[in-house]
């Protein structure tokens, strides 16, 4: 007996909505504030160099607190933590809207990640208990889900680019507010309740875990401005090794650790976090530096520019949704992550041919085209891999590591092809020929990124065995909310 016959289809539907919402919040706040920069910095006072971390103060925390996050989940309930990371969230939008100085808007925005870092690993968690006793509609929430990120993230561009010049900036981030009002509404008539499980908090495995990835994510998403080689750079990797290092030493040797380090042994979990980790590193640079290309080569402006990326966007979507699940019935999650990888490194390889004088028809479209079909078939199978390989009672925590994977790899990905694209020529503004250089050599760097990616789920990914029953759902999950 499972949770799923007590749930109506529909309190199902809209519960797999709210989900699905959450995720694109959650990519959202990464992109909306993009083309709102420019103001805040001049109402703000924000300096050139400061300003940068407008973004990055939420994706330091968001990255850092990532494992605290699914912990929290697995000890004190999905549905709890859900709900407890919108009311965080909403309280950082109103600190960041209503800053009126840099401090107080890194604040707000550190608060945003916090809350971030609450829900993404609840809701995978929520998903597993909604859809994971039937493998097939297990898949076909996993492409909602999974296509809602990028409908957040170019949602962020257009929505960004609106309010900034029809509104005012602040409205960037009490956009939030409303949504967050009604999930908080839903979550008790739709999520279901989940359990509070024994266990205490790993108080000092969460300190060190979450200094020590936020030490390094910093690192990472500062270097480019203060440069690889400079004493900071690496002060602060060796501080963030440090860390995880005492982290991984505290979580071996605790009786309740914040991350059980056993869980690895676990079937495709390492290998699928790997995937998810790759995937992220090739994406995340493709998507910023092709935005780039538009604008700083081919002239165009903000808003044109989101609209040059809805194609790749339609498409990912269609293929989460449509395609990826039945490609992954029919030849099973192994076999889709590689070709995806594989056909997002082809798409790469085209993309690298983009020329001074382009255009979009011809150098970006068809290129981006089967850049997107390739994130579109490797991320449904590696993520559902992750967090269905590890049992019902740490499915926080296996959310928590895969969302942390592909962020970790996002953010290190970013950083090391912006190093590429600088050295191939990306810093001479105005010089199309140079600038076309670097970023071509991102989009190279970015497909090795994907094809080491799909060599290693090929060698690393193990077909499952047909006989191998799904994780049954917690007890205390049947009784509904």
């Amino acid at each position: 007996m499972s949770a799923i016959p007590q749930l109506s289809s529909s309190r199902r539907r809209l519960a797999l909505a709210l989900i699905a919402t959450a995720q694109f919040m959650v990519i959202m706040d990464t992109s909306i504030i993009g083309v709102a920069l420019p103001r805040i910095q001049e109402d703000l006072g924000f300096s050139q160099e400061d300003l940068s971390w407008v973004f990055n103060a939420y994706v330091v925390a968001f990255g850092g607190l990532l494992l605290l996050g699914g912990r929290l989940s697995d000890l004190f309930g999905a549905r709890r933590i859900f709900g407890a990371g919108w009311v965080i969230l909403l309280i950082g939008s109103l600190i960041a809207g209503a800053a009126g100085d840099v401090a107080i808007e890194l604040t707000g925005r550190a608060v945003q990640g916090l809350g971030s870092a609450l829900i993404a690993p609840s809701a995978l968690t929520l998903l597993m208990m909604l859809f994971g006793a039937e493998p097939k509609q297990l898949t076909k929430a996993l492409a909602i889900y999974g296509a809602a990120a990028p409908a957040g993230g170019t949602a962020g561009v257009f929505l960004g680019g609106i309010i900034t010049e029809y509104v005012s900036w602040p409205w960037v981030f009490y956009i939030n507010i409303p949504i967050a009002i009604i999930a908080l509404l839903a979550i008790p008539v739709l999520m279901p309740a989940g359990i509070a499980r024994k266990g205490s908090i790993d108080l000092l495995g969460a300190a060190t875990a979450t200094a020590g990835t936020g030490a390094l994510v910093f690192a990472i998403v500062r270097a480019p401005e203060v440069g690889w080689g400079s004493p900071e750079t690496w002060l602060v990797l060796i501080a963030a090794f440090a860390l995880l290092g005492i982290f991984l030493r505290l979580q071996a040797r605790l009786r309740n650790p914040l991350m059980r380090l056993g869980i690895f042994r676990t079937s495709n979990l390492g290998a699928a976090n790997i995937a998810q980790l790759l995937l992220g590193g090739a994406w995340i640079p493709m998507w910023f530096f092709l935005n780039l290309y538009l604008q700083q080569v081919l002239g165009y402006s903000a808003f044109p520019s989101g609209a040059a990326l809805l194609p790749m966007t339609v498409l990912i979507m269609i293929g989460m949704i449509v395609l990826a699940p039945r490609m992954i019935n029919r030849f099973g999650p192994k076999a889709m992550t590689v070709a995806g990888l594989t056909v997002l490194a082809v798409g790469m390889g085209w993309l690298s041919l983009i020329r001074p004088g382009g255009n979009f028809w011809i150098d970006v479209l068809p290129a981006s085209l089967v850049a997107a079909l390739g994130m579109s078939l490797a991320f449904i199978p590696s993520l559902g891999t992750a967090i269905s390989s590890a049992g019902p009672e740490e499915g926080g925590l296996a959310a928590g590591i895969v969302n942390t994977s592909y962020q970790i790899g996002s953010a290190i990905g970013l950083a090391g092809m912006t190093a590429v694209a600088t050295a191939f020529g990306a810093d001479q503004i105005g010089d199309t020929e140079a600038l076309t250089s670097g970023f071509s050599s991102a989009f190279v760097g970015a497909g090795l990124i994907a094809l080491i990616g799909a060599v290693l789920a090929a060698l690393m990914l193990r077909r499952p065995n047909n006989g191998t029953k799904q994780q049954e759902v917690p007890e205390a999950s049947r009784t509904g909310s």
